[in-house]
């Protein structure tokens, strides 16, 4: 693909996205390629193709007689991801912690450091995703290629629900800086079993917002699944 389709699938993608999670779209409605190429001044072949990425990673629903959906996401879903997250990303701390920091995950150090100190200097996008990728450069850094591989997809099919509170509710994106520098500690003083826990405690905080954001939607409906404690 030229650099300039390129470059123009990647803007679609990243309005459509950013659309999808500050909540534009309902899982209802019918995405229109027309309408979407429209009204965000991008052409029709690089909307088709962003929008055929959305579907493959899970973010969007493809049915051939009724169109395209943002895929609906319960309660329950959330949970049962975290489940997941505090068995793979627990592991990830704890073998990061084990094997020693790499460069690029200390990098983040003083970048939490700057935010606790001066929040207001700070967006809640930059925040949210460097957030982000810290978690996968925990991965990264756990040298365990298999676990990244198993966290990509499920990061990519979950950031609708992963990303709830960047939206609405971006104090606790800020309140998340503090913990994610609290598990770096724990990993630079190569003690796993405390960056496990940190990770663990992180990952039931981000679980209750997100219940909590969930629950205050009118079309909630309870749902009973075992969690973890971290």
């Amino acid at each position: 693909m030229p650099e300039t389709e390129n470059s123009e699938k990647k803007k679609a993608y990243a309005r459509v996205l950013d659309a999808i999670l500050s909540g534009a779209f309902t899982g209802d409605i019918p995405l229109s390629e027309r309408k979407l190429s429209e009204n965000f001044g991008i052409g029709r072949t690089p909307m088709r193709e962003a929008i055929k990425d959305l579907v493959r990673e899970g973010v969007l629903e493809a049915h051939p007689t009724r169109g395209t959906f943002v895929r609906s996401l319960t309660l329950r879903d959330v949970q049962e991801i975290y489940q997941v997250r505090y068995a793979i990303e627990g592991l990830a701390a704890f073998l990061a912690a084990e094997r020693g920091p790499t460069p690029a995950l200390l990098d983040y150090g003083p970048k939490f450091q700057d935010v606790i100190a001066d929040p207001s200097q700070a967006s809640v996008a930059d925040v949210y995703d460097h957030g982000a990728e810290f978690h996968l450069e925990i991965f990264r850094c756990a040298g365990n290629r298999n676990l990244l591989e198993i966290y990509r997809p499920i990061r990519l099919r979950f950031r609708i629900a992963l990303g709830m509170p960047r939206y609405h509710q971006p104090d606790r994106v800020f309140e998340s800086v503090r913990e994610h520098l609290e598990i770096l500690e724990a990993i630079e003083a190569g003690d796993g079993e405390q960056a496990q826990k940190r990770m663990c405690d992180h990952l039931h905080r981000g679980l209750e917002v997100r219940t909590r954001l969930f629950q205050s939607r009118s079309d909630y409906a309870p749902t009973a699944v075992p969690l973890m404690n971290g």
